[in-house]
Protein backbone atom coordinates (compact mmCIF):
# COMPACT_ATOMS: atom_id res chain seq x y z
CA UNK A 1 0.00 0.00 0.00
CA UNK A 2 1.26 3.61 -1.27
CA UNK A 3 0.93 5.76 2.30
CA UNK A 4 0.08 8.75 0.28
CA UNK A 5 0.03 9.44 -3.83
CA UNK A 6 -0.91 12.71 -4.89
CA UNK A 7 -1.07 12.77 -9.28
CA UNK A 8 -1.18 16.06 -11.02
CA UNK A 9 -2.61 18.63 -8.41
CA UNK A 10 -3.40 21.90 -9.89
CA UNK A 11 -4.90 24.95 -7.88
CA UNK A 12 -6.11 28.10 -8.71
CA UNK A 13 -7.27 31.38 -6.81
CA UNK A 14 -9.70 33.97 -7.86
CA UNK A 15 -9.09 37.73 -7.27
CA UNK A 16 -11.52 39.85 -8.57
CA UNK A 17 -10.99 38.47 -12.38
CA UNK A 18 -7.68 37.35 -12.45
CA UNK A 19 -6.83 33.78 -11.64
CA UNK A 20 -4.08 33.33 -10.01
CA UNK A 21 -2.14 29.78 -10.01
CA UNK A 22 -0.94 28.22 -6.80
CA UNK A 23 0.14 25.09 -7.76
CA UNK A 24 0.81 23.58 -11.36
CA UNK A 25 0.75 19.72 -12.11
CA UNK A 26 2.32 18.88 -8.95
CA UNK A 27 2.52 15.14 -8.05
CA UNK A 28 3.48 13.76 -4.61
CA UNK A 29 4.26 9.53 -4.23
CA UNK A 30 5.73 8.72 -1.04
CA UNK A 31 6.79 4.74 0.05
CA UNK A 32 6.65 3.43 3.42
CA UNK A 33 8.64 4.53 5.33
CA UNK A 34 9.59 7.97 3.35
CA UNK A 35 10.34 11.14 4.86
CA UNK A 36 10.03 13.74 2.28
CA UNK A 37 10.76 17.75 2.53
CA UNK A 38 9.17 20.14 0.53
CA UNK A 39 11.69 23.15 0.28
CA UNK A 40 10.83 26.44 -1.78
CA UNK A 41 10.70 30.61 -1.69
CA UNK A 42 7.65 32.08 0.25
CA UNK A 43 4.85 32.08 -1.83
CA UNK A 44 5.82 29.05 -3.90
CA UNK A 45 2.72 26.91 -3.04
CA UNK A 46 3.55 24.72 -0.17
CA UNK A 47 1.11 25.68 2.22
CA UNK A 48 -0.99 25.10 -0.59
CA UNK A 49 0.58 21.77 -1.25
CA UNK A 50 0.21 20.64 2.54
CA UNK A 51 -3.76 22.00 2.79
CA UNK A 52 -4.49 19.33 -0.70
CA UNK A 53 -2.37 16.56 0.88
CA UNK A 54 -4.42 16.71 4.62
CA UNK A 55 -7.35 16.93 2.72
CA UNK A 56 -8.48 20.79 3.83
CA UNK A 57 -8.72 21.81 0.66
CA UNK A 58 -9.84 20.23 -2.69
CA UNK A 59 -7.64 20.29 -5.87
CA UNK A 60 -9.08 22.04 -9.17
CA UNK A 61 -7.27 19.00 -11.15
CA UNK A 62 -5.58 15.98 -9.83
CA UNK A 63 -6.42 13.76 -7.03
CA UNK A 64 -4.89 12.84 -3.19
CA UNK A 65 -5.02 9.35 -2.19
CA UNK A 66 -3.77 8.13 1.25
CA UNK A 67 -3.56 4.82 2.14
CA UNK A 68 -5.40 3.42 -0.81
CA UNK A 69 -8.60 5.90 -0.16
CA UNK A 70 -9.66 8.68 -2.47
CA UNK A 71 -9.40 12.07 -0.07
CA UNK A 72 -9.86 14.79 -2.51
CA UNK A 73 -13.32 15.66 -3.85
CA UNK A 74 -14.76 13.65 -0.90
CA UNK A 75 -17.86 15.38 1.45
CA UNK A 76 -16.72 17.09 4.32
CA UNK A 77 -17.70 14.38 6.43
CA UNK A 78 -15.97 11.89 4.74
CA UNK A 79 -12.33 13.99 4.32
CA UNK A 80 -12.61 14.37 7.97
CA UNK A 81 -13.34 10.54 8.82
CA UNK A 82 -9.86 9.88 6.23
CA UNK A 83 -8.03 12.74 8.18
CA UNK A 84 -8.62 11.28 11.25
CA UNK A 85 -7.47 7.82 10.83
CA UNK A 86 -4.87 8.65 8.18
CA UNK A 87 -3.43 12.25 8.80
CA UNK A 88 -1.34 13.85 11.58
CA UNK A 89 -0.64 17.45 10.88
CA UNK A 90 1.33 19.61 12.70
CA UNK A 91 0.88 23.69 11.97
CA UNK A 92 3.04 26.37 12.74
CA UNK A 93 0.64 27.53 15.35
CA UNK A 94 0.85 23.94 16.94
CA UNK A 95 -2.88 22.81 16.07
CA UNK A 96 -3.53 23.10 20.44
CA UNK A 97 -6.26 23.66 21.77
CA UNK A 98 -5.66 27.01 24.60
CA UNK A 99 -8.56 26.23 26.78
CA UNK A 100 -7.16 22.42 26.94
CA UNK A 101 -4.00 20.61 29.00
CA UNK A 102 -0.97 19.31 27.10
CA UNK A 103 -2.11 15.88 28.20
CA UNK A 104 -6.03 16.74 27.46
CA UNK A 105 -4.98 18.25 24.42
CA UNK A 106 -2.86 14.39 23.49
CA UNK A 107 -6.09 12.35 24.82
CA UNK A 108 -8.53 13.80 22.24
CA UNK A 109 -6.59 13.26 19.14
CA UNK A 110 -5.96 10.01 20.48
CA UNK A 111 -9.51 9.17 20.70
CA UNK A 112 -10.14 10.25 17.41
CA UNK A 113 -7.39 8.49 15.57
CA UNK A 114 -7.21 5.08 15.05
CA UNK A 115 -6.93 2.15 17.85
CA UNK A 116 -3.91 0.31 18.96
CA UNK A 117 -1.40 3.94 18.49
CA UNK A 118 0.78 4.86 21.11
CA UNK A 119 -0.99 6.13 24.51
CA UNK A 120 -1.13 9.55 25.97
CA UNK A 121 1.03 8.23 28.72
CA UNK A 122 3.58 7.22 26.20
CA UNK A 123 3.83 10.29 23.55
CA UNK A 124 4.42 12.51 26.80
CA UNK A 125 6.84 10.44 28.28
CA UNK A 126 8.19 9.79 24.71
CA UNK A 127 8.55 13.56 24.10
CA UNK A 128 9.70 14.92 26.99
CA UNK A 129 6.55 16.75 28.35
CA UNK A 130 6.00 14.99 31.62
CA UNK A 131 6.82 17.98 33.42
CA UNK A 132 3.94 20.02 31.25
CA UNK A 133 1.34 17.56 31.18
CA UNK A 134 -1.16 19.56 33.24
CA UNK A 135 0.17 23.20 31.46
CA UNK A 136 -2.19 25.01 29.08
CA UNK A 137 -0.52 26.00 25.85
CA UNK A 138 0.01 29.61 26.59
CA UNK A 139 2.23 28.76 29.20
CA UNK A 140 4.60 26.85 26.85
CA UNK A 141 8.00 27.32 25.51
CA UNK A 142 8.57 27.51 21.74
CA UNK A 143 10.54 24.22 21.86
CA UNK A 144 7.58 22.36 24.28
CA UNK A 145 4.77 24.10 22.14
CA UNK A 146 6.26 22.11 18.71
CA UNK A 147 6.74 18.85 20.67
CA UNK A 148 3.32 18.93 22.46
CA UNK A 149 2.36 20.04 18.74
CA UNK A 150 3.83 16.57 17.23
CA UNK A 151 2.37 14.43 20.33
CA UNK A 152 -1.10 15.71 19.04
CA UNK A 153 0.15 15.06 15.27
CA UNK A 154 0.88 11.40 16.21
CA UNK A 155 -1.64 10.51 18.24
CA UNK A 156 -4.24 7.68 16.89
CA UNK A 157 -1.26 6.58 15.16
CA UNK A 158 -1.11 8.53 11.46
CA UNK A 159 -0.66 6.74 8.26
CA UNK A 160 1.17 10.31 6.99
CA UNK A 161 2.61 12.82 9.20
CA UNK A 162 2.28 16.52 7.86
CA UNK A 163 4.32 19.05 9.03
CA UNK A 164 4.46 22.67 8.54
CA UNK A 165 7.31 24.32 9.25
CA UNK A 166 7.97 22.03 12.71
CA UNK A 167 11.12 24.07 13.79
CA UNK A 168 10.34 27.78 12.82
CA UNK A 169 10.22 29.17 16.17
CA UNK A 170 12.82 26.78 18.29
CA UNK A 171 16.29 27.16 18.89
CA UNK A 172 18.85 25.04 16.87
CA UNK A 173 19.19 22.77 19.80
CA UNK A 174 15.39 22.33 19.95
CA UNK A 175 15.40 21.73 16.32
CA UNK A 176 17.81 18.83 16.50
CA UNK A 177 15.25 17.49 19.30
CA UNK A 178 12.40 17.33 16.78
CA UNK A 179 14.21 16.25 14.22
CA UNK A 180 15.19 13.43 16.16
CA UNK A 181 11.38 12.93 17.31
CA UNK A 182 10.16 13.05 14.41
CA UNK A 183 12.47 10.22 12.97
CA UNK A 184 11.88 8.18 15.92
CA UNK A 185 8.25 8.74 15.88
CA UNK A 186 7.02 8.71 12.57
CA UNK A 187 4.74 6.05 11.13
CA UNK A 188 7.16 3.12 10.26
CA UNK A 189 4.57 2.00 7.62
CA UNK A 190 3.39 4.94 6.88
CA UNK A 191 5.04 8.19 5.09
CA UNK A 192 6.05 12.09 6.81
CA UNK A 193 6.33 15.06 4.27
CA UNK A 194 7.14 18.27 5.91
CA UNK A 195 7.98 21.84 4.45
CA UNK A 196 10.40 23.79 5.89
CA UNK A 197 12.87 26.75 4.80
CA UNK A 198 15.60 24.88 7.24
CA UNK A 199 18.63 23.27 5.60
CA UNK A 200 19.45 21.06 8.51
CA UNK A 201 15.63 19.91 8.28
CA UNK A 202 15.86 19.27 4.87
CA UNK A 203 18.70 16.84 5.19
CA UNK A 204 16.97 14.96 7.53
CA UNK A 205 15.13 13.95 5.04
CA UNK A 206 14.80 10.28 2.64
CA UNK A 207 14.32 13.11 -0.82
CA UNK A 208 14.04 16.66 -0.99
CA UNK A 209 11.13 18.49 -3.41
CA UNK A 210 11.83 21.71 -4.55
CA UNK A 211 8.71 23.96 -5.03
CA UNK A 212 9.27 27.22 -7.16
CA UNK A 213 6.08 29.23 -8.53
CA UNK A 214 3.85 26.64 -8.19
CA UNK A 215 5.95 23.95 -9.63
CA UNK A 216 8.48 21.19 -8.95
CA UNK A 217 11.79 21.67 -10.02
Amino acid sequence: MTPLEARGLHRFFRRGDTEIPALKDVSVVCAAGETLAVTGPSGSGKSTLLSLLAGLDDPDGGAVHVAGQRLSHRSPAAAARIRAQHIGFLTQSSGLFGHLSVRENIQLATSLGRPGGPSPAELIDGLGLAAVRGSLPRTLSGGETARAGLAVALAGSPTVLLADEPTAEVSRDEETTILGLIGAWRPRDGAAVIVTHSPAVAAHADRVLHLVDGRLT
